[in-house]
């Protein structure tokens, strides 16, 4: 399976594609098997697996029962390096472009190039741009970086275009985990308008109309992580496929 040929056949047959984050951190071993059991049902089209910050003891055991359960592409979304794992079928190869951190622009990337290589994975590349949501995310607390202001979009587009030109295969406009809220529609825009690669968009995108008019917008990919883990909210992903499908 190629991966990246998977995604870019799902957006030019649906418009657009549905990616779900599942963090293993917050899942007992029985509850993420159920959800990835609804994500299959719910006309998602891959699942991203991963963490800014992993705790618990069991991720790799975790990642594989999302992996022999899926019927969909799971995608690693690492937050360092010690996430890699055979128990995927890509990983999103990930430069944190929109910081000026060494360590997430390219010192671990180096430091993982090896150990991708050696496990097999198929790497996506991945020009990874934080955008300021209303308050301070994991994401942006543990790089040490600035996020991109959000009502800067000629900043964001400048990055942008710089990681169409280095060679990186999609970008990635994140607000962060939790964000208060998502990526501008503005923004979205303005990146799409002036890329010819395909732009991801997630963080704090909570509704399915939020979703269908980021991707009226340009964005090639939604996600939606933390909006799926309250209770009974997971019912509420067919609704994000359909209205992001339709759009």
């Amino acid at each position: 399976m190629n991966v990246f040929k998977t995604l870019l056949s799902a957006k030019a047959d649906q418009g657009a594609g549905y990616l779900v984050l599942v963090d293993p951190d917050r899942w007992s071993t029985q509850d993420v098997d159920q959800f990835v059991d609804s994500i299959n049902d719910s006309g998602a089209d891959a699942i991203m697996v991963g963490s800014t910050l992993i705790l618990g003891d069991e991720m790799n055991l975790k990642m594989k029962s999302i992996r022999d359960r899926s019927k969909l592409p799971v995608i690693l979304f690492p937050g360092n390096i010690n996430q890699l794992t055979p128990h995927v079928d890509a990983v999103f190869y990930i430069s944190l472009i929109s910081g000026r951190n060494p360590q997430y622009l390219i010192g671990d990337q180096v430091t993982g190039a090896p150990i991708v290589r050696q496990l097999g994975l198929e790497a996506i590349s991945i020009a990874y741009m934080l955008v300021e949501s209303g308050n301070v995310t994991t994401a942006a607390y543990m790089s040490g970086t600035q996020p991109l202001p959000r009502n800067k979009l000629e900043i964001a587009v400048a990055h942008a275009m710089a990681a169409e030109y280095l060679g990186f295969k999609m970008i990635y406009l994140e607000a962060g985990s939790g964000a208060k809220e998502a990526v501008p529609v503005e923004m979205v825009a303005a990146v799409s308008q002036n890329v010819d690669i395909p732009v991801i968009v997630g963080g704090g995108i909570t509704r399915p109309d939020q979703a269908a008019a980021i991707v009226s917008a340009g964005a090639s990919f939604i996600v939606t992580g933390n909006v799926l883990e309250r209770e009974g909210n997971a019912d509420i992903m067919a609704k994000f496929a359909g209205a992001i499908h339709r759009s």
